[in-house]
């Protein structure tokens, strides 16, 4: 390998790597934001949030990769062109394509390994980062309990404060007991109170202070007792206990979410797709013969007769061919007839929706598996060219102009991405959109890398309507 080529690979690799980890940072801070509620305060031990974010950090290579791919190459071209090195390259007789070649060679097996990941390892990712988040979301812990609720998180208790403290202490405290009670609930009141663990753990404990307790005696055997006993005891202070075991976080069955189109590598997807066609095949097969069931069994008309006529004066005809006596029953059976073909269209709809809407979704995430390999080979062609152009390195322009285009890229993903899963647009079309409007522009940036165009140039553009203005004085 040339020492350019050596050169050009070790420009390029150093701002990747920092942009990638910069980009990865942004985003995984984006991530905790959105999910603070769910994860801050609730006693959740360092090593799952750790676990949480390393999940979504895999998922959030699908945006990084291509944005770290756009910025380090207009950095990269943008400093070689700053410090007159891509002069020095092009005097040496090298062309841009040529010192391109090595980049080119990398982002390919980039390109490749970006597939690779986004077929066998997101999918694991994606399973095992909303398995452990449904857990998370869906911890009990004694201190989700807020003022003015009611609180269902202990198994056969409901809880209401009306104040609390920020060190813990409640206030106006509410407590009904549905454990062992028949569906009488007892009911405890007090006027504060706190939670703590029990010594050994297993507990928690909830100290109640000047209070009262009231307990209804519930049905015997089940035989209504119009004499009812209604209990009512005051304490100063008491602990009811509960079992802190319904308060662990609770590993959930991944088996359960390992059909989500999401999880799926090609084949996984390949398949689930023909497994929903059958399905779509075999519903509309059975409504198709439900309807013409329904016809052939109520429409007694057609049994009287057998009409040839011209179809605007059908109606007319067929009611003539019924004798008297029974046109007003043929009209009310066919009024029903009608009603239960509807019924039975609208029964059936909402799942043929639904799985319409799984197809179209099982072939969006299939051209996903591609468009991020691609978005890669194509931001590329876009940053190189544009580094070379401006001539500016580090981070500031080359930062600017990599989100604009980075941003335009990623809306028009965006916008496409919605309307195919809404059944606007074709899904594969929608998924490639971004990549078939785009690519012109690489092309026309490659174009005038090479014919070394200034297109960014303003003293260009100023020498140009300063001659422009001359022309038109001297006419």
């Amino acid at each position: 390998m040339k020492k350019i080529h050596i050169l050009i690979i070790k420009t390029f690799i150093r701002p990747f790597i920092t942009t990638f980890f910069v980009v990865m940072f942004i985003l995984l801070m984006f991530f905790l934001f959105k999910y603070v509620d769910d994860l801050i305060g609730k006693g959740f031990e360092w090593y799952t949030i750790l676990e949480l974010m390393y999940y979504q950090s895999m998922v959030q290579i699908s945006m990084a990769l291509p944005l770290s791919v756009l910025l380090s190459s207009i950095m990269t071209f943008g400093t070689l062109g700053e410090n007159y090195e891509l002069v020095a390259i092009k005097s040496a007789g090298i062309s841009l394509q040529k010192a391109m070649r090595p980049l080119i060679v990398l982002i390919l097996l980039l390109t490749l390994s970006s597939f690779f990941f986004s077929n066998y390892i997101l999918p694991k990712a994606n399973l095992k980062f909303y398995s452990l988040m449904y857990d998370v979301r869906n911890k009990k812990l004694a201190f989700l309990i807020k003022p003015g609720v009611f609180n269902n998180s202990i198994p056969d208790y409901s809880i209401r404060v009306d104040s609390k403290d920020e060190d813990g202490k409640m206030y106006g405290i509410m407590i009904y007991d549905h454990k062992g009670t028949n569906g009488i609930p007892k009911i405890i009141m007090a006027k504060e109170g706190e939670m703590k663990k029990s010594k050994d753990g297993v507990y928690l404990v909830f100290n109640l202070k000047n209070g009262v307790t009231y307990e209804e005696q519930s049905n015997t055997n089940g035989v209504y007792n119009p004499r009812q006993i209604l209990s009512r005891t005051r304490f100063k202070e008491t602990e009811p206990k509960f079992d802190m075991k319904s308060f662990d976080l609770q590993k959930t069955d991944q088996n359960a979410f390992g059909n989500s189109t999401v999880m799926l590598n090609l084949k996984g997807i390949d398949k689930k797709r023909d497994s929903l066609t059958k399905q779509m095949d075999t519903l509309n097969r059975n409504n198709a013969r439900s309807l013409g069931n329904n016809f052939k069994q109520n429409n007694l008309a057609m049994g009287y007769t057998k009409l040839k006529v011209v179809p605007k004066k059908i109606d007319d005809v067929m009611l003539k061919s019924i004798p008297n006596g029974s046109r007003l029953a043929s009209i009310q059976n066919a009024a029903n007839t009608v009603s239960v073909m509807t019924q039975s269209l609208s029964n059936g709809a909402p799942r043929q929706e639904d799985l319409r809407g799984e197809i179209i979704f099982t072939s969006v995430e299939y051209q996903r598996k591609f468009t991020l390999a691609a978005s890669c080979i194509l931001l590329f062609f876009i940053g190189a060219p544009l580094g070379a152009i401006i001539r500016k390195g580090g981070m500031g322009l080359p930062v600017v102009i990599a989100i604009c285009f980075f941003l335009i890229y990623h809306i028009v993903t965006t916008v496409a991405e919605k309307s195919a899963r809404e059944g606007s647009i074709n899904p594969v079309f929608g998924m490639w959109i971004a990549f078939i409007l785009l690519t012109p522009l690489a092309v026309f940036l490659t174009y005038k890398a090479t014919v070394d165009s200034a297109l960014f140039d303003v003293n260009y553009y100023k020498q140009f309507f300063i001659k422009l203005f001359k022309i038109k004085q001297r006419s």
